[in-house]
Parts: structure tokens; C-alpha cells; sequence
């Protein structure tokens, strides 16, 4: 069975993911999105929040899970006995950022293989990040969110911003 792990903070989900998620899932018959848990970032949004907003937002994909981890990818990758890594890149300098931590986890971990797929136009200006400042100073994050989860995500958001 063919598999892949697409990790990341998501704080929060983004239509650049989804994106990024619904090509992956297209192509592999199983897709594990794993909610990294950084301990050096507080984050916004905890991760079971994340969490809960990945499961409610990917409802619609029946070959997508959702799962939390707090470690090295690379020890995620084999305590599962996953061998493929799916990261997304907008931009050349995120691509030698994915390619840097792509070598690093294939030196960790010498079975695993990343993809770095470039974003499509549509949401290759979407980020966490320029979410998170909309939702600071009043804007209108909605069209960047999937609209399963956009209403909560803005409410999450704007009570850890007050």
C-alpha cells in the first residue's frame, strides 16, 4: 500500500494545505497529516485544536488520517514505518529550506524519501503566518481557511489574540 506523511504545525490549516493534502491524497492510498509539536513555539492554536480543525476539515477524504507527534520527523517515520515525506514548497526559499530538512531526515533516517511539490498559484501566497496577522488586526482570513473549519479557526484565533 503506497502511504505518505505530510508533516506540519498547522497553526492553523490553510487552503494552501488542503491543497497540498487533496493532491497527496489523490496519489497515494493512504495519507497520514501529522500535526508536529514543536516545544521551542508555543503556537497559537494547541495542538489538539489543530488537530480537531485537520479532522473536521478532511472529513471529505476517506484515505486521509490525522495524527500528533512530539519528536523528530524522522523518528515519526520509523516508529510508523512510513518511508515518504510530502512538504510543500511556494517559493525557491522555502524549497532549500524543504531540501535542507529533507537531508537531514533521510541522514536520521535512511529509507525516507521526500517530495517537495511546488504550491500552486492559487494558494502559493497562503500561509500561517499571514493568517494569524489578518485574524490580529480585523481583517478577513475567511477565503484562506477551509470553510468547515474558517468560523471556528477565527474564533480560536481572535480569543488567543485578546
Amino acid at each position: 500500500m503506497s502511504s505518505c506523511v505530510i508533516p506540519g504545525s498547522f497553526d492553523p490549516v490553510t487552503t494552501g494545505h488542503m491543497n497540498l493534502i487533496s493532491r497527496a491524497a489523490r496519489i497515494f492510498e493512504r495519507v497520514t497529516v501529522t500535526v508536529m509539536i514543536n516545544v521551542h513555539k508555543a503556537g497559537s492554536l494547541t495542538p489538539d485544536q489543530r488537530k480537531e480543525f485537520l479532522e473536521r476539515s478532511l472529513r471529505h477524504l476517506p484515505n486521509v488520517k490525522v495524527d500528533l507527534w512530539k519528536g523528530l520527523l524522522a523518528e515519526y517515520m520509523i516508529a510508523h514505518g512510513e518511508n515518504c515525506i510530502i512538504r510543500g514548497s511556494r517559493n525557491a526559499t522555502e524549497f532549500d529550506a524543504e531540501k535542507q530538512s529533507a537531508e537531514i531526515n533521510r541522514m536520521l533516517a535512511p529509507s525516507v524519501t521526500t517530495l517537495i511539490i511546488p504550491a500552486e498559484d492559487s494558494v502559493s501566497c497562503v500561509s500561517s503566518s499571514a493568517i494569524r496577522e489578518l485574524i490580529r488586526f480585523g481583517g478577513d482570513p475567511k477565503p484562506f481557511l477551509p470553510p468547515e473549519t474558517a468560523e471556528d479557526i477565527v474564533a480560536a484565533l481572535s480569543n488567543h489574540y485578546e
